[in-house]
């Protein structure tokens, strides 16, 4: 068996994973949420494109708490955002113009509770198949833009008439960021033949461009389409703790204190999972930190490396060994980082695509992608580090047989 086989064993300290689920929890309860606004007449596909932009498809088992007659909020927990769905709007004229006032109140009343409740854009929703907008949409639209942003979203996009339709549209000037036409989900032409979906990458992309950045982190959470995202989010994240782990592995000259370290790691898993918006339960937790050894084995490891490199590099004990035992626990902690974060991409593919993932896989998962990370660990090694060699010399480490 090889040497980090040995180290990374399946002894761990259960506590951490309720540790990792309240931290977790800490950081999402601490999110600005993202407050969209949901308009548009029956038959827009307001659902559709919800459930499509939204993981735990919100539509269908969000709490819906009415708002006012024409308004409805949507809520879900462990879900950072809110949406106001309006009700269809083929209503009488007296009614239309109650939908305005009552949706120009609404973010009134939001705006005055502060930034956290404020509405932060509209999602304004036309069938682009039906090729037409109401005279009221219009000053629907236009009186909405005045208070918030409106991105105009043509949903059921087929065929040529949707570029007819979209340049209709732009013809009017609307007052709106985009006009970004949609298909939210496949769409069936003939026999097993499908429309892939598309438009949805776009729409995410401008509506992050226009959320205020302190509600951005939420809208990333809640989003299940760009996935590349979420990775990107939390691997910025890791790399700022690769500073932290540094000083905590510099302070205990010559090996990483795992008193002070460990807990660190938890808390950058925990922010890593308030990224990603995955509610990994108690079992899955601990399948995870059982393939790491409960973060402890990392630590193990880093004390193995350091303690052996007496023999390798002179002056351990030094500031050199504090640079050495520093780059070793900003090494491990970036590899733990970076294989959770490709624990939870699996897991988010795995959901996305109706599978549950076995409690060993997940464990698997982990352990094959953190032995795989110190191959790349050169890449995130702070700069001045990287010429100490310190990959080059674990990974020989790692290698060898325990004797």
């Amino acid at each position: 068996m090889g040497l980090i086989n040995r180290l990374i064993s399946n002894k761990f300290n259960p506590n951490l994973a309720v540790d990792l689920q309240s931290k977790s929890k800490s950081h999402l309860d601490k999110m600005q949420t993202a407050n969209i606004i949901v308009a548009g007449k029956t038959g827009s596909g307001k659902s559709t494109l919800i459930n499509a932009i939204f993981r735990e498809k919100i539509a269908q088992t969000g709490v819906g708490k009415p708002i006012t007659q024409h308004i409805q909020e949507i809520t879900k927990e462990g879900l950072p955002v809110v949406l106001y769905d309006t009700k269809g709007l083929e209503l009488s004229q007296r009614n239309q113009k109650e939908v305005l006032t009552t949706l120009a109140d609404l973010i009134k009343v939001q705006a005055q509770k502060g930034p956290k409740a404020a509405i932060n854009l509209v999602y304004y929703c036309i069938n682009n198949s039906m090729g037409r907008i109401e005279d009221f949409e219009i000053e629907l639209i236009q009186a909405l833009a005045k208070k918030v942003p409106v991105i105009l979203v043509l949903t059921q996009t087929l065929g040529q008439e949707r570029k007819d339709f979209e340049t209709y549209l732009k013809e009017l000037k609307l007052p709106v960021r985009a006009i970004i036409p949609v298909l939210a989900k496949p769409y069936l032409l003939t026999g097993k033949e499908y429309l892939p979906s598309f438009g949805l990458q776009a729409l995410i992309d401008m509506t992050i461009e226009v959320l205020p950045e302190e509600s951005q982190g939420a809208f990333i959470n809640a989003q299940q389409v760009d996935l590349d995202r979420k990775v990107a989010r939390a691997r910025r994240w890791a790399k700022r703790y690769i500073t932290t782990a540094f000083g905590v592995g510099f302070i205990p000259i010559p090996v990483a204190d795992s008193a002070v370290l460990v807990p660190m790691q938890i808390g950058m898993l925990a922010h890593i999972s308030s990224i990603f918006g995955v509610s990994l339960d108690k079992s899955q937790i601990l399948s995870v930190l059982a393939g790491i050894g409960g973060t402890g084995g990392a630590t193990l490891i880093g004390k193995y490396l350091v303690s052996s490199a007496t023999k390798l590099i002179p002056g351990l004990g030094t500031v050199t060994g504090g640079l050495i035992s520093g780059a070793t626990a900003s090494s491990l902690t970036v590899a733990l980082a970076y294989s959770y974060i490709e624990v939870l991409k699996q897991v988010t593919l795995a959901e996305k695509a109706g599978r549950d993932m076995p409690l060993k896989e997940i464990q698997r998962l982990m352990n094959s992608s953190l032995k795989e990370q110190f191959e790349t660990l050169s890449e995130v090694l702070p700069e001045g580090f990287k010429d100490m060699n310190v990959v080059d010399w674990a990974q020989a480490l790692f290698n060898k047989k325990k004797k």
